[in-house]
Parts: structure tokens; sequence; C-alpha cells
């Protein structure tokens, strides 16, 4: 195999990996973005969850209130 065979053969599959590597990272990102919608969506769930948890220690302390003020009786 000649020279110009040689390199001409390493060019071909320099640019094939190159498109691999391309479509690669095409779906890492595609990927990536997938991940950070489902992120966000997971916090505002967890704000959610933070703001309904409060209020329910508001709903207790109102309870525990009452209990000890008919206990104080």
């Amino acid at each position: 195999m000649d020279i110009l065979a040689k390199l001409n053969e390493k060019i071909e599959n320099l640019l094939k990996n190159y498109e691999e590597i391309q479509k690669e990272n095409e779906s890492l990102k595609t990927e990536l973005e997938n991940t950070k919608e489902l992120l966000s969506q997971k916090e505002k769930e967890l704000v959610e969850c933070k703001e309904k948890m409060a209020l329910k220690e508001l709903e207790l302390e109102e309870v525990v209130n009452k209990i000890e003020s008919i206990l104080g009786k």
C-alpha cells in the first residue's frame, strides 16, 4: 500500500470517528437537557413539599397549643 492510500485511509477513519463523536455529543446534549428539565421539576416538587411540611408544622403547633390549653383548664 502506498503512502497516499494509507493517508486516505487514515483520513477516512478520522472522518468516520469524528462523525461518530458528533452523534454521541448530540445524544449527550439531549440527555443533559432532559436531565436538567427533570431536575427542575424535582426542585419544584421539593419546594412544594417543604411548603406543605411547613403548613403541617403550623397545624401541629396549633393542635399542641389547643391540647395544652385544654389540659391547663
